[in-house]
Order: C-alpha cells, then structure tokens, then sequence
C-alpha cells in the first residue's frame, strides 16, 4: 500500500453571514512568541460527539469561544488540525466533513473568530499515512501553503496525539486541554491533576519545548499569551 497523504479543506477568506467588525480583533496586535496555533477540533473547540456528521450538532465547549477570540486580538493565526477516522471507517463522507466545517466556520465568524485554515486526516488507524497525527503530514501541509513557522507555532489538543504532533513536527509546544478526552489523556502524559490553577507545565519535550496541562481552551490562550520563547 502507498502512502497517503491529507486532503485539505482551504476556509473561505471572507464570510458573507452576519458580518462582524470581528471585534476589532486585530486592532491592538500584542506579538506573542507564539504565532500560529494549531486546534484540534472535537474536545478541544467543539464537543466530541463521536464521529460528528451534522451541522446542527456543533456545540462550543466552554472557554472555547474566548479563548479564540483573545488568540485572535493579539494577532495569531489559526488553523484547526484534525483527524477525522470516521471518514475512513465509512462512517460519514467528504461531503459531511465539509458541512459540518463550513458550518462552524460561520459559527465563529459570527463571534469574530476567522480560521486561516482547516486541514483533516481522512484515514482510518489501520491505514498507511503521513498525515493521522502525530505523524507531522498535516503541519507540513501547512508550512508549504501557509508559510507556518514549527518554532512559533503551538499545538491545542485533548489528546495524547496532539502532544506527539509538537515532537514529530518540531513545533515550540503542546497544550493539552482538560475538556474532551484531556483529563483521562493528562494521565498518561504524567501531568498533575489540576486544582485551582488555569494551567500547569507538566513536562518538557525531547526537544525542551513546553508541555503544558491547561483548564480549556481560555486558559491555553492565557499561558499562550504570556509565554517566553521556548528553549
């Protein structure tokens, strides 16, 4: 079997649906070390609602939608990275995979969140790829046709997987967020369970790249916005 590789689904650059001023995000750019953030999508933006096909059941996950907008007004890109095995399986087609993201891109729009770009697995586990994270496939993706930075970008996931993603791609970290899959994931990443803290470094990569242990998506922004150079 050859190798396979992503297929890419490239976001509209502007949104016809009730436009917004997109909260003058980018009026007061703050140049944080990290300029492109790569978001896994279900449990880390939207609700994990296995194998989502339907538009109608996007649901936001709580400090998702602040999050983004913050990363937004200091001037980062972003760009979901996602697998999307169900694809694979058999379970729902292309055409259902691109529903369901030009929905959600709407949704952000509508709250001032602009995607730069939207690139997707469509492989089952038991296929040959170069894309399934953590293989880097779907970051180089993004190099080529956006110009992406490893060192200057950070990855967002709920998974163990998205953690690996920022080793094979030699990216400048990794943020694993409590919701979706986060909590089960932190342990067996060994991260500390969390208290009253928004976040915790609870490891480094082979590289010294932070690996961080964050509440949700809003907190991840915090640490993001905050963070030094990496090693």
């Amino acid at each position: 079997m050859g190798t396979k590789f992503c297929l890419t689904f490239a976001l509209k650059e502007s949104i016809e649906d009730d436009p917004i001023d997109a909260l003058s995000v980018r009026e007061d750019p703050m140049h944080p070390f990290y300029h492109d953030i790569l978001l896994d999508r279900d449990g880390t933006v939207i609700e994990d609602r296995h194998y989502l096909h339907d538009p109608d059941q996007i649901r936001f996950l709580p400090g998702a939608l602040p999050g983004l907008q913050a990363l937004v007004r200091a001037g980062c890109r972003l760009f979901v990275v996602t697998n999307q095995s169900g694809i694979g399986r058999g379970y729902f087609s292309r055409d259902d995979y691109d529903n369901v993201e030009r929905r959600l891109d709407h949704l952000l729009a509508r709250h001032g969140v602009v995607l730069s770009a939207s690139v997707y697995c469509p492989h089952s586990p038991s296929d040959t790829c170069s894309c399934r994270k953590p293989a880097p496939g779907l970051v180089q993706t993004l190099i080529e046709h956006h110009g992406l930075q490893p060192r200057r970008s950070i990855v967002i996931g709920d998974k163990k997987s998205d953690i690996r993603l920022a080793e094979t791609a030699g990216l400048g970290g990794g943020i694993l967020v409590a919701t979706g899959k986060g909590r089960h994931e932190a342990e067996h990443l060994g991260c500390p369970p969390l208290g009253e803290e928004a976040y915790l470094e609870c490891a480094q990569s082979p590289a010294g790249a932070p690996v961080l242990f964050a509440r949700d998506l809003e907190a991840a922004a915090e640490w993001i916005l905050k963070a030094p150079p990496a090693a």
